[in-house]
């Protein structure tokens, strides 16, 4: 039996079909095309939240253990400290501290009540070791060689080193304490901000946050040479002095080291600026002295001299 071929036509070529067979494809397609996109932002979200959970969580500890307490920072063990301690005292160069030298400064370091700053007048071979000792605490170096300074901060960048121009002579000792005293009440103060003093044995081209700083300990062990040119250790040691006397906080005592101690330059100057009265130990090249906060309207640095007040 043949097919009636209007029956055919109406099933194959009749446009409802056609059209309900057609949207019938695009909503299915956007179904699927929406379920897909659905499902991979869903697995983008997890896998942020997996991969970035770690590192907000070590971000915050980082945080917290940068914004706590100094004095809860862990200190360096003894034993640490008595073996660096024995191994730099063991070279036999003769510019190198003996450990009689090296254990006043290890001591007063070890004894800070929180981190201490340390600033350290002359890179020299305890450059390192200072630094270590030192332990969590602020370290800074002077040094009077611009290039020695830009090349130990680029062996070893953990090393916070500045230099500094010195416009004295050793020649010159007699005539710079003389104007001291002369200019003791203005520009020689005991008690100022060198960063904006003109005194010709203040140091006032260093950085301004070292002027900023409450030191603990100051070590004078620079500018190198002792010829009559040299720039000799005046005003590193004129410096340590009122840096420690104008302190704004902190401990208000400061412990000031002057190395090469039996050299003139060194002892006049500490007998000067640092005084006798703070003398707490001596030895042929080590001199240990304490010096205390002062009010800002005395002008004396030691007290067997006569003071003068406004």
């Amino acid at each position: 039996m043949k097919p009636n071929p209007n029956n055919t036509r109406l099933i194959l070529l009749h446009p409802y079909i056609q059209k309900q067979g057609t949207s019938s494809k695009i909503w299915l397609l956007a179904f699927l095309s929406f379920f897909t996109l659905a499902f991979l932002l869903l697995l983008l979200l997890v896998y942020t939240r997996a991969s970035t959970t770690p590192i907000t969580a070590a971000a915050s500890s980082l945080v917290s253990s940068s914004s706590a307490s100094p004095a809860s920072a862990t200190p360096l063990p003894t034993t640490v400290i008595n073996t660096l301690l024995y191994y730099a005292s063991k070279s036999n160069d003769s510019f190198h501290m003996t450990h009689s030298e090296l254990k006043p400064i290890s001591d007063v370091l070890r004894k800070c009540s929180t981190p201490c700053n340390f600033l350290i007048f002359g890179l020299t071979q305890e450059t390192l070791l200072w630094k270590s000792l030192n332990h969590n605490g602020r370290t800074v170096f002077i040094d009077e060689n611009r290039y020695y300074a830009a090349f130990i901060e680029e062996k070893h960048p953990e090393i916070d080193a500045y230099d500094v121009q010195y416009t004295t002579k050793i020649s010159e000792l007699n005539e710079l304490i003389a104007t001291v005293r002369e200019q003791i009440r203005n520009e020689c103060r005991p008690v100022q901000n060198l960063l904006f003093s003109e005194c010709r044995l203040g140091l006032n081209d260093l950085p301004n946050h070292v002027y900023d700083v409450d030191w603990d300990v100051i070590l004078v062990d620079g500018p190198r040479g002792d010829w009559p040119d040299a720039p000799g250790r005046m005003s590193a040691i004129y410096t340590a002095g009122v840096l420690a006397r104008s302190k704004k906080g902190g401990n208000p005592k400061t412990h000031v080291f002057v190395h090469d101690y039996y050299g003139e330059v060194e002892k006049v100057c500490s007998d000067e600026f640092l005084c006798s009265e703070n003398l707490v130990e001596a030895t042929h090249t080590l001199g240990h002295y304490v010096v205390e906060k002062m009010d800002e309207n005395c002008f004396q640095f030691c007290h067997n001299t006569t003071a003068f007040r406004s």
